[in-house]
């Protein structure tokens, strides 16, 4: 997620420690990002309400079948308008009014200059005409009264109302990241006293104190094991799905599951020292570090805002001193054209339209975008780094490999195991269930069940001890392996599979190869992105040999194993450094902080929802061929804006000239307000009609 431009967009910080500037900014008074959400929606809401029926009183006679000659009167008619077109423009509009104000204090000038320029001097316009309409010349008079330019006014600021809006409700979802990571912690913790346990608040846990953590509660604070062991689900850390095994002296994180047995553990690190809290923090100041991405509306806004001021002013001066009488009027008319037609009612569209489109187009491939600024992000990205588990594989264990003894066949062996682990809440376990289940295997009644934490699991069946566990468990029970099954442990050990091995009688029967495999579509995704000349880095929490097994299965140009959530942070920063575009994709909340900051984060949509939260890009199948689709998708979006820019900016460019009266000492041509204003909409129906093209585009 990105911290996104103060120039015209709702910034996303919630704290105000140095004085916001506000040329564009939604940031004001420190609202936060969801009270300007909710201040666009009700001034956008009241401006459309109110400009409608502006838009039929000024143009109700262009509708077949319409007449307003009888009522209202025709004086009535412009009171009418003034009462609707005020607040729009004062109240819904003041924002535009405040932005344009600090940016031509500030000379950082943007497209809300000109909308204020141009909304003021239309609006002006307007209220002298209908107050002092024999200020102005005969000539722009229409059967004895002046044109009056309240609906084009009211109908640029409700349709720049309208992109802000639409941006600010995509930026208005950049906290709940944080809030999502903050959910991963737990409430309370047992401290031991003495001969009981004490619920505390978490807050209260200190360094020190003895903890108790019972199956499937969270570990509350970071710590060490010092009585008992289990298997941690440490996914919140590593991203990887398979349990570690802890035992006195091992450390634990606050934050991650303890899937079996009870331990106490010794706090060492709690409050803002915890791995969790440093994750929070890492997505935190990478969300407000961001660099903002200059708009090219803005950029274009540095040159143009100048230059249609400086017209304006010169056309006043030239029709004032050398122009035809009366002088003063034509050079306040001639000045006000020049604002009008300049006003960028396209400019404040060109960029919104098309992203809501493009994101649409986006949304039916299966990639939700949520913001201009991951689109155009995209664009010019040079590296891919990837997580391992969820990204790249399917995220969760399966039986890969099933080995017997020649004499045995594998469903019986299946069928001791799913008996036996249908009594076990470990992962491994559910893999040789849901096995079992695919091949439609029968499950035995097993009496005497006996759970080792870290080992195993036995029981009888029809009075025969069975066995489920590790190579070292049934070594530890005096179970013969043979050598056959021992070379092929080694066989399957080498290709970085977990093994669970079965015995009945006092002898090992057979085992399990249980793994996380890639995903069907992910070599095609991979050489899909090779296609588009980007390098694809491999960043895991997993061990050294599963990640080299499977970044030489696929091809990965570079790879890293063992990796934390802040060493993968500081990857992508170190990247980052040497000039790269960085996109990231992930799909656990250990890969929050690198989502956060990559130039673009892509979060596997079968993820965490702080993954999701922390991207700016979230691909709904999980399948990395998404990223293919995006790229180009970012093409075409980024493309499509260009394009509106140069609409935006071509009748601008056409029409100034004109309505300065460039044309008049040559033709008598003058170009009236209204004419302006009907320039400056048709730039916007091409802005429109161009961005619709996007949804026809082949991703």
């Amino acid at each position: 997620m990105h911290k996104h431009d103060t120039s015209h967009t709702c910034c996303s910080q919630k704290k105000e420690p140095k004085k916001q500037e506000k040329t564009g900014s939604c940031c004001h008074g420190g609202d936060g990002e969801q009270g300007s959400l909710k201040d666009l929606t009700r001034r956008f809401w009241i401006a459309l309400t109110l400009t409608v029926p502006l838009l039929f009183l000024a143009m109700g006679d262009m509708i077949p079948g319409v007449s307003l000659e009888t009522w209202p009167t025709p004086a009535l008619n412009l009171w009418f308008q003034f009462a609707l077109a005020t607040p729009v423009v004062c109240w819904a509009g003041s924002l535009f009014f405040l932005w344009g104000w600090e940016s031509l204090k500030t000379r950082k000038y943007n497209m809300f200059t000109l909308i204020a320029m141009g909304t003021g001097a239309a609006y002006g316009f307007s209220v002298v005409a209908l107050f002092f309409p024999n200020a102005l010349p005969e000539a722009f008079k229409h059967a004895g009264k002046v044109d009056v330019y309240f609906e084009s006014a009211a109908v640029i600021i409700t349709l720049v109302l309208l992109g802000q809006m639409l941006e600010s409700r995509a930026h208005s979802k950049t906290g709940a990241a944080l809030k999502a990571l903050m959910d991963q912690a737990p409430k309370t913790a047992l401290r031991v006293t003495g001969s009981a346990d004490e619920e505390i608040p978490l807050s209260e846990v200190h360094k020190g104190d003895i903890l108790r953590v019972k199956p499937g509660q969270k570990v509350p604070v970071d710590g060490i094991i010092i009585e008992g062991n289990s298997q941690i689900d440490e996914s919140m850390v590593t991203g990887e799905s398979m349990p570690i095994k802890k035992d006195p002296g091992d450390t634990v994180t606050g934050g991650t599951i303890n899937s079996q047995g009870s331990f106490t553990m010794r706090a060492e690190k709690v409050g803002d020292e915890t791995l969790l809290a440093q994750i929070i923090h890492l997505v935190e100041s990478a969300q407000a570090s961001r660099a903002p991405i200059q708009k090219l509306a803005d950029t274009f806004s540095q040159y143009f805002v100048p230059a249609v001021f400086i017209t304006a002013v010169f056309t006043f001066i030239i029709w004032a001193l050398w122009g035809v009488e009366p002088k003063l009027s034509h050079a306040l008319v001639n000045a006000v054209a020049v604002l009008i037609i300049a006003c960028p009612c396209a400019l404040g569209l060109a960029t919104p339209v098309s992203i809501m489109v493009g994101v649409g187009r986006g949304a039916l491939s299966g990639v939700l975008i949520k913001d201009a600024e991951a689109l155009q992000g995209l664009e010019s990205v040079t590296t891919l780094v990837v997580d391992k588990t969820g990204t790249l594989t399917e995220g969760s264990p399966e039986v890969t490999d099933i080995v017997t003894e020649k004499d045995i066949d594998s469903e019986s062996v299946l069928k001791i195991a799913a008996s036996l682990e249908r009594h076990s809440e470990h992962p491994l376990a559910e893999a040789i269930l849901r096995k079992a289940e695919q091949v439609g295997v029968r499950l035995e009644a097993i009496k005497d069940i006996e759970a080792t934490a870290g080992g195993g699991i036995q029981g009888s069946l029809d009075e025969t001890l069975v066995i489920a566990g590790s190579h070292n468990f049934l070594e530890s029970q005096n179970i013969t392996i043979s050598q056959n099954i021992k070379a092929e442990a080694t066989r399957v050990s080498r290709e970085a599979k977990t093994l669970v091995f079965i015995a009945s009688k006092g002898t090992c029967i057979g085992f399990f190869g249980i793994a996380d495999p890639v995903k069907a579509t992910t070599p095609k995704a991979i050489e899909g992105l090779h296609k588009l000349g980007l390098k694809v880095v491999m960043l895991t929490g997993d061990n050294p040999e599963t990640a080299k097994a499977v970044a030489e299965k696929l091809g990965i140009d570079s790879y890293q194993a063992e990796v934390k959530p802040n060493e993968k942070f500081n990857a992508i920063k170190q990247l980052q450094d040497q000039g790269e575009i960085i996109a990231m994709a992930g799909d656990g909340m250990n890969d929050a902080p690198a989502l956060a900051q990559a130039n673009v984060g892509i979060a596997m949509g079968t993820g965490t929802d702080v993954a999701i939260e922390s991207a700016g890009i979230t691909l709904l199948k999980g399948d990395l061929r998404g990223i293919e689709k995006a790229i180009r998708l970012s093409h075409a979006t980024l493309s499509n804006i260009r394009q509106n820019l140069f609409f935006a900016f071509f009748y601008n460019g056409l029409g100034i000239p004109i309505a300065a009266g460039i044309l008049y000492p040559f033709f008598g041509i003058l170009l009236s307000p209204m004419i302006a204003s009907a320039a400056m909409s048709l730039s916007s129906i091409s802005v429109i009609s161009n961005a619709l093209r996007l949804k026809r585009v082949r991703l």
